[in-house]
């Protein structure tokens, strides 16, 4: 492989958080926010430069690339690669920190400017929709219009994107094709004529990496492959529990339900037995001994039979139609 894997958070902050390449966020950034005219970056200032030597040192950090245009917009980068618990509230809680975090003690509200989070995804976060990048504001429900517009949400959802690289259409697919794929290939496209597209591939060389970056790209990567595997048994015990609780469970609803068959086949047979034993004793007490024929029909009646049969009784002189089903 020559090039580092994008999705890789480490590689995510060396490619697009780097001071000496900040044409390539400036791009990346106006291709997915569509800032044309006046409106596009102008200046960038990096507000938590890559740097290895620092990173080697924490035992954690969130390595997301947070910066701000001439217009005083902030912007929060972030890949992820794994789904974590809450993540979308921990996405709007740094999102509403970095827009808090504007303003010092005692600071006028009128200070305070847009905060833009973009995340990217190497999993399908949003059921309700197929396309790949999408924008969430708030607005307000009958007109539609927004007007809360300080904190804007988008999100790239890697799995989404099946494009081919011959039919992207513009720099944004060019964009999220790198950062997709740029793992898994050896050369630069010849499709891909964007200077900033180009100079993160060459960022992205691991011949241009330092024996640092190196160690600490592949711990990066041994640490995404860790917790995959983690979740992995995670979810294997947890579906090993299941089966051991759903056949207990099952075990104990079949005694519970054997039991109570049984009481009820228990009061079934109790209720035959004194049914039978009162009919025999009223044949016996009107027509004398009975034929043996007659004990064993009335041995095999069921209950209901043996009921019917004790409602005739008042009503014929005779064993044989008695007994006549």
């Amino acid at each position: 492989m020559k090039f580092i894997d994008p999705r890789i958070d480490f590689a995510f902050k060396k490619i697009f958080g780097s001071e000496d390449a900040k044409d390539i966020l400036i791009s990346f950034l106006e291709s997915l926010l569509c800032l044309e005219g006046d409106r596009r970056i102008a200046e960038l200032t990096i507000l938590d430069p890559f740097l290895a030597p620092r990173l080697k040192d924490l035992k954690s950090t969130v390595l997301d690339v947070r910066c701000k245009d001439h217009r005083g917009i902030s912007y929060v980068v972030e890949m992820q690669v794994e789904k974590v618990a809450a993540m979308i509230k921990r996405i709007q809680y740094n999102s509403a920190k970095a827009y808090v975090q504007q303003l010092g003690k005692g600071e006028d509200y009128t200070k305070l400017k847009q905060v833009i989070a973009i995340t990217i995804t190497d999993f399908v976060l949003f059921d309700g929709f197929d396309h790949c990048v999408s924008m969430h504001e708030s607005r307000e429900t009958v007109t539609g219009q927004p007007h809360l517009v300080d904190i804007l949400h988008y999100f790239v959802e890697l799995p989404k994107f099946v494009k081919e690289l011959e039919t992207c259409e513009d720099i944004i697919d060019q964009w999220i094709y790198f950062i997709k794929y740029a793992g898994s290939i050896e050369e630069v496209p010849a499709q891909i004529k964007s200077a900033p597209i180009r100079h993160a591939f060459e960022k992205a060389r691991i011949a241009n990496m330092t024996q640092d970056e190196l160690e600490l790209y592949d711990k990066a990567g041994m640490a995404i492959v860790d917790a995959r595997g983690r979740l992995e048994l995670a979810r294997e015990d947890g579906l090993a529990k299941g089966i051991q609780q759903g056949i207990q469970q099952g075990i104990q609803q079949g005694i519970q339900q054997g039991i109570q068959q049984g009481i009820l086949i228990g009061e079934q047979m109790g209720a035959r037995k004194t049914a039978s034993d009162l009919l025999l004793r009223l044949l016996q007490r009107r027509f004398g001994s009975l034929p043996e024929w007659a004990s064993a029909k009335i041995a095999e009646a069921d209950l209901a039979t043996l009921e019917t049969w004790t409602d005739r009784l008042l009503d014929t002189n005779s064993l044989l139609n008695l007994l006549d089903n």
